[in-house]
């Protein structure tokens, strides 16, 4: 799984259509910290399966866990929005949803 921020949405009038009604997203995957997220300026586009909005930090999945998913079994995905994060414990202490440069 990938922790990341929802940076934006991507608009395609031209796709297959078992993609037809999915929002897609572009996330900034991060990295974790003691005390919040870093970023790391590599990005990925995912699909959008709980509805998050721009700045959401998210947990991703890739790959098989993304194509198991409900609703995804006929859908040509890749990586998959499945989680909204509300709070992160790590490094012995409970990290700020702060991402830094």
């Amino acid at each position: 799984m990938i922790v990341g921020v929802v940076k934006g949405h991507v608009v395609s009038s031209a796709k297959v259509e078992n993609l037809e009604g999915e929002k897609l997203l572009v996330v900034e995957i991060l990295s974790a910290i003691p005390g919040g997220f870093e970023r790391t300026d590599q990005h990925m586009v995912c699909i959008d399966a709980v509805q998050a909005g721009e700045g959401a930090l998210v947990v991703v999945v890739q790959g098989s866990s993304a194509r198991i998913a409900p609703g995804m079994g006929d859908v040509p995905v890749d990586a998959l929005v499945v989680g909204i994060i509300d709070s992160v414990h790590a490094f012995g202490q409970e990290s700020a949803l702060e991402v830094v440069s």
